[in-house]
């Protein structure tokens, strides 16, 4: 699988340092402000619609971020009301389903997801409310994958690099398979990426993810 191979040491230690601490949040604010006009009506429109399948619209979902701060990652409801008894019922009774839990941590076919879902997730709209996270400073648009606690844990002696850095709406992590790599190797590519962060890096994989975007890879 091709990875991005762009070192830091082509720019200098201090210009690294540089944009990960202050110009990669002007970069966020700045696109921020440019999305916002287009992106309300649109999140708006999909509120609506989830909330017609007898939703709240709004998920909001506790993750790690920056420093180990938690806070609430928000998306448009794309699941079932009674999702934890259906996701609980499938781990139960489908050996497939739960090899296939613990080895992404993802269902390529999850029945908790309604049929406008599949087509929110497949786009990544869903993500969208993400923006306000950005915002608020919760998040970067690039950045490793916002990890719950639990899957903290499982990052062992890189849990620390993880939080050095915003989690991010998009990453390399997402342009390069998303639930078709293991955990394990979803790791590897967070660590790439805050290895090698830089400013033309990050636009690298907003244009790829733009395309994953048309191309409705997303689960």
């Amino acid at each position: 699988m091709a990875f991005l191979d762009i070192s830091p040491r082509r720019y200098g230690s201090a210009d690294v340092f540089q944009y990960s601490n202050c110009g990669k949040r002007l970069f966020d604010v700045i696109l921020c402000l440019a999305l916002i006009p287009l992106a309300v009506p649109l999140i708006a429109m999909l509120w609506v619609i989830s909330t017609a399948n007898g939703n709240r619209g709004f998920y909001a979902h506790p993750r790690v971020g920056r420093h180990g701060k938690t806070f609430n990652c928000l998306k448009i409801r794309t699941m079932e009301p009674a999702a934890d008894a259906i996701f609980n019922n499938a781990l139960e009774v489908n050996a497939e389903f739960a090899h296939e839990w613990r080895h992404s941590q993802k269902l390529k076919n999850d029945p908790r997801v309604l049929r406008f879902g599949r087509f929110l997730r497949a786009t990544s709209m869903d993500e969208l409310p993400q923006i306000w996270n950005v915002f608020r400073g919760d998040m970067s648009f690039v950045g490793p994958r916002p990890v719950t606690l639990g899957e903290l844990s499982r990052y062992g002696d890189a849990a620390n690099d993880n939080l050095s850095l915003r989690p991010g709406i998009t990453g390399l992590w997402q342009v390069s398979g998303r639930g078709k790599v293991s955990f394990k190797h979803r790791v590897r590519l967070d660590l790439q990426y805050i290895h090698n962060i830089s400013m033309f890096g990050d636009l690298v994989l907003l244009f790829r993810t733009i395309a994953a975007v048309f191309r409705a890879t997303g689960q």
